[in-house]
C-alpha cells in the first residue's frame, strides 16, 4: 500500500442488509461469556442482525452454560461442535491464539470468520476493516476479516475524512486507555482495590486503582509496546497510505467504559478550522462535542454504552504550520469491538 490514500470511500453503514429476512443465517460467537461477547449480543439485538441460529461458543469449562438472547437460552458449545454446526458466520472474541488455531478450521466448513484478535490484522491476504471507511472492499470471497484494534478504530474514523481533505502526513497519539480493554480480570482488580480488598490475581503488574500505566500489551524490542505498534501498523493499513507516520504512548487508566485519545494530526495542505469541524460533524459515526466555554468535551463517562466516536478540544497547534490537535473518546467494547464487528458482518451479507 502506498499513496495518498485519497481513494477512500466514506460510506454510511445500512443497520440491514437487504433482503435480510429472505436469509437462513446461522451465527456463532466465539469469546460469547467474555465483555466483548456479551456486547457483541446486546449489539446483534439492537441492530436486529437477521441470525435464524445462535451458536454460542466458549471455553470448556463453560460448556453447557446457558446464555440469553432475545428472550431464548442457548446453551454454550464446545469449538468442535460449533465448526459441526457450519456457521454461515463466526464472530470471534476470544484472543489470537484461539482465533490463530481455530478460525481456519471454521472456514474449511465454509464459514465467514471475522476475528476482533489481532492475529490477522496485518496479514496482507486478509482486510482490515472499519466499514465507513473501507467497508467498500469487501467482497463474497473473503473468509477471515480482522477488526481492527479499538484505540486505532476511534483514530482513522475520526480522520478519515480529514486525510482525504488534508492528507495526513504525521500523527502523534497518546491514549488512555480503559480497564475494559483487558477484559474482565482487569475490571474485577480495579474494583477490588477500589473496595479495599485483596487482589490475589491481578491483571496487572501495578495497581490501576488511583494510578496510570504506561503499558499496554508487551513491550517489543524498539522500546514500544505491541499495543502501541498496531496503533502505527494499523492506521496505515486501514487508510491505505504507508506514508503516514505515527507515534503512540498508550496508557491504561482506571475508568470504565471508554478510551481517550490525545491526537496532534499534521497534515501536508493548510485546513480552516471551520471547515474541519464540518467535515468531522458530515463524517458517518463521528459527532462533535466541542463548546469549551459550557465545558462540553468528549468523556469516556459521556460514551459508555454509544456507538458514536466523540471529537471534541479542536484547536490549532500554534507551535508548527498545518497541525491540528483534537481529542477523541468512543466506548472501546462498542464501536472499538463489538459494533465494528456486527457491521462488518452487515456488509458482508450485502456482499
Amino acid at each position: 500500500m502506498s499513496g495518498s490514500g485519497l481513494a477512500l470511500r466514506n460510506r454510511p453503514v445500512p443497520d440491514l442488509c437487504p433482503n435480510a429476512t429472505d436469509l437462513n443465517m446461522k451465527l456463532a460467537l466465539v469469546g460469547a461469556t467474555g465483555l466483548v461477547g456479551t456486547e457483541l449480543l446486546k449489539v446483534l439485538a439492537e441492530r436486529q442482525f437477521p441470525l435464524t441460529e445462535l451458536l454460542p461458543v466458549a471455553s470448556e469449562k463453560s460448556v453447557g452454560q446457558l446464555i440469553s438472547f432475545q428472550g431464548q437460552a442457548y446453551p454454550v458449545l464446545s469449538m468442535d461442535a460449533a465448526i459441526a454446526a457450519r456457521p454461515d458466520i463466526a464472530i470471534f472474541s476470544a484472543g489470537g491464539s484461539v482465533s490463530k488455531e481455530h478460525a481456519p478450521r471454521f472456514a474449511a466448513v465454509g464459514t465467514t470468520i471475522i476475528d476482533n484478535s489481532s492475529a490477522w490484522r496485518m496479514d496482507p491476504g486478509k482486510k482490515l476493516v472499519v466499514p465507513e471507511i473501507n467497508g467498500h472492499l469487501l467482497t463474497a470471497d473473503d473468509k477471515i476479516i480482522a477488526n481492527p484494534n479499538c484505540s486505532t478504530i476511534q483514530l482513522v474514523l475520526a480522520l478519515s475524512e480529514l486525510h482525504k481533505r488534508y492528507r495526513v502526513q504525521r500523527i502523534v497519539v497518546s491514549t488512555y486507555q480503559s480497564v475494559t480493554g483487558t477484559g474482565k480480570k482487569a475490571v474485577d482488580q480495579l474494583l477490588q482495590e477500589r473496595a479495599g480488598l485483596p487482589v490475589p490475581n491481578p491483571a496487572y503488574p501495578h495497581p490501576i486503582d488511583l494510578n496510570v500505566l504506561p503499558h499496554i500489551d508487551v513491550f517489543e524490542p524498539n522500546g514500544y509496546t505491541r499495543e502501541e505498534m498496531k496503533m502505527v501498523n494499523e492506521t496505515r493499513k486501514i487508510m491505505g497510505d504507508d506514508s503516514i507516520r505515527l507515534t503512540a504512548t498508550c496508557v491504561r487508566v482506571p475508568t470504565i467504559g471508554g478510551h481517550s485519545e490525545a491526537v496532534n494530526v499534521e497534515f501536508a495542505e493548510e485546513f480552516n478550522l471551520a471547515e474541519v469541524r464540518d467535515l468531522l460533524a458530515q463524517t458517518p459515526g463521528v459527532e462533535v462535542v466541542d463548546d469549551p466555554t459550557q465545558n462540553r468535551y468528549p468523556m469516556p463517562i459521556h460514551s459508555h454504552g454509544r456507538d458514536a466516536v466523540l471529537v471534541g478540544r479542536l484547536r490549532r497547534d500554534e507551535t508548527q504550520p498545518r497541525t491540528l490537535n483534537l481529542w477523541i473518546v468512543a466506548d472501546n467494547l462498542r464501536k472499538g469491538a463489538a459494533t465494528n464487528a456486527v457491521q462488518i458482518a452487515e456488509l458482508y451479507l450485502k456482499a
